[in-house]
């Protein structure tokens, strides 16, 4: 079971007027997640110097980082046509937000020769990356004709798109050293999410379009 999971709920019928401008609605959140990416790579840095040095991924380092992912993944989904809720700007968790990665808390040890190599360990994963990415704007653009001109997104193109976003969030993941695993082609095994007794937070986003 991989640590990152990654979810997103198919909604059939959407906005043909939010999808035809999703380039200009999504620049508030790529302007936020500036800041949000200067924050994870400062905290990746740390990072990969704590865990060289005593094996361990601080836990407050950590659960910047899985923030950030969490928000990262929201705004892509949103971008590429996951979906028509306007995603948080936070990166809590808001397991009601049709698009959530659920990441699992920090290995009780990290291996520090897989820490220290990592940037080589990268190279296959930024060879998929690239591919995906190629694979990502061909069906989004795809899905933006599409529900333009029907109105809704079919079920195949929201699949594939799961499927590219789902890579692309984990590779972050374990380039953020939170997972030592290589990322896997397929969504369905992913970690489910660590029991707890804490009181689900409700989150109830403005509808757009």
């Amino acid at each position: 079971m991989y640590p990152v999971a990654y979810e997103a709920d198919f909604v059939a019928k959407r906005s043909r007027l939010s999808t035809f401008f999703r380039l200009l609605l999504t620049i508030p959140w790529w302007f936020v997640a500036i800041f949000w990416g200067i924050g994870l790579y400062v905290c990746v840095v740390l990072a990969w110097f704590a865990i060289v040095v005593t094996g361990r991924y601080p836990a407050g380092l950590y659960a910047f980082v899985a923030r950030a992912l969490r928000f990262t993944a929201r705004v892509q989904g949103f971008a590429y046509l996951m979906t028509d809720l306007f995603p948080p700007f936070d990166g809590g968790e808001h397991p009601d937000y049709p698009v959530r990665l659920i990441i699992l808390p920090p290995l009780p040890r990290y291996s520090r020769w897989r820490t220290l190599l990592r940037v080589f360990l990268l190279i296959p994963v930024v060879i998929v990356l690239y591919l995906m990415g190629l694979l990502m704007y061909a069906i989004s653009l795809l899905s933006w004709i599409t529900i333009v001109v029907l109105g809704r997104q079919p079920l195949g193109l929201h699949d594939v798109l799961k499927v590219v976003l789902a890579y692309q969030a984990r590779a972050t993941a374990y380039y953020s050293l939170v997972t030592e695993t290589y990322p896997p082609l397929s969504v369905e095994d992913g970690a489910p999410p660590p029991a707890t007794d804490a009181p689900a937070v409700t989150y109830q986003p403005p509808r757009a379009g």
